[in-house]
């Protein structure tokens, strides 16, 4: 049965874009089939895969999947090869998604219904969400039910967490659905006294109910980004490629 992954935080510039693709990475380094979907209109997951040019292209894309509901599009007609695993690559016609979903009819659950026509048996699905909780997000949320939060080492994250899980209790009342935090990554931690005071922080306040990791700062993931692969198809190591398969090996027994 395949495990949906939505990797969410409305604050941007937390890493969340790197963490879904390492994650993706990590679960097919595996050995796990596994479908990327990058929901964000900026199309940072795409161009950082290395398909700039499908966020571009003419044609069909994720944006009509979601938006035209006469169209006929399933989501297997949108989905393309990577050398790590399969890609639902983001359009810069997304930018408009949001304003056409607020009218349409079950506007918030286009991901879910479109998962619904999905013939390949992928292991995993891990989607990168926009950073905001607009109905991308709400669709991402809904379709998978599963959440990984990034987060920064930074006195900003706590009102952002508490938005975040405020959401999280409004679609549950709504959609009359579980969405379940399985755990919080804290990224690009610097070695500092700030940074550790607020690592203390994410384990007082989460460490009893969910697990915590820990990112630090590392020039190879950066260098994976720029050759459009996550830090397991780069083929250059780092001490963080262990935290990621632990998050991998978290999920896998979540499944």
């Amino acid at each position: 049965m395949t495990y949906r992954l939505a990797v969410a935080n409305e604050k941007g510039g937390v890493g969340k874009t790197t963490t879904a693709i390492n994650i993706a990475g990590a679960l097919a380094a595996a050995g796990h089939d596994v479908l990327f979907v990058d929901l964000d209109a900026q199309g940072n997951g795409t161009v950082g895969l290395g398909l700039e040019g499908s966020y571009t292209a003419e044609g069909t894309s994720v944006y009509d999947l979601l938006v035209d509901f006469d169209a006929d599009v399933r989501i297997g007609d949108v989905i393309q090869p990577h050398e790590e695993f399969d890609v639902l690559p983001s359009h810069i016609d997304m930018f408009n998604a949001e304003s056409e979903l607020q009218t349409a009819m079950r506007g918030r659950e286009r991901l879910w219904m479109a998962f619904e026509g999905l013939d390949v048996g992928y292991d995993y699905v891990v989607i990168d969400t926009p950073p905001s909780l607009g109905l991308l997000t709400d669709n991402a949320l809904l379709a998978c039910r599963n959440v990984l939060v990034p987060a920064l080492a930074e006195d900003t994250s706590k009102h952002a967490l508490d938005i975040l899980f405020d959401h999280f209790d409004t679609l549950e009342g709504g959609y009359g659905v579980d969405i379940d935090p399985v755990g919080i990554i804290i990224n690009r931690i610097e070695v500092d006294g700030e940074a550790d005071r607020m690592v203390r922080w994410f384990e007082e306040r989460f460490g009893g109910a969910l697990p915590i990791w820990n990112i630090r700062n590392r020039v190879a993931l950066k260098r994976a980004w720029a050759n459009g692969a996550s830090i397991f198809g780069h083929g250059e190591t780092t001490d963080m490629d262990a935290e990621f398969r632990r998050i991998a090996d978290h999920l896998n027994d979540r499944k």
